[in-house]
């Protein structure tokens, strides 16, 4: 996949087009990622221990990974990525030339 848990994204189709948000899971065998803020839905819930009160919970579903590009930390604009090998490591490159790994 060419995002991973914690980098900041934007979503580039769908209901949520154009929001941003950071990953907050990625799901590689169901090529799905979680991105903080996007694609709410309501839960219902019993009440539990945990939640005595019980109601209807709003949540962050997972939205498909070719739905969300990562943001070029030198422009701030959506990027398409590439790969580079540096120092025998393979690191995700922005087009602009910015590694995305740390």
């Amino acid at each position: 996949m060419h995002v991973k848990k914690g980098d900041k994204v934007r979503v580039i189709s769908g209901k949520d087009k154009g929001k941003t948000g950071v990953i907050l899971a990625a799901y590689p065998k169901d090529s799905r990622v979680l991105v903080e803020g996007v694609n709410i839905v309501k839960k219902h819930s019993k009440p539990s221990q945990v939640n005595p009160q019980g109601g209807i919970i709003n949540q962050e579903a997972p939205i498909h990974v070719s739905n969300v590009m990562p943001i070029d930390p030198k422009s701030g604009n959506p990027t398409r990525v590439g790969y580079q090998t540096v120092d025998g490591k393979k690191v995700r490159v922005a087009k602009s030339g910015e590694v995305l790994d740390k």
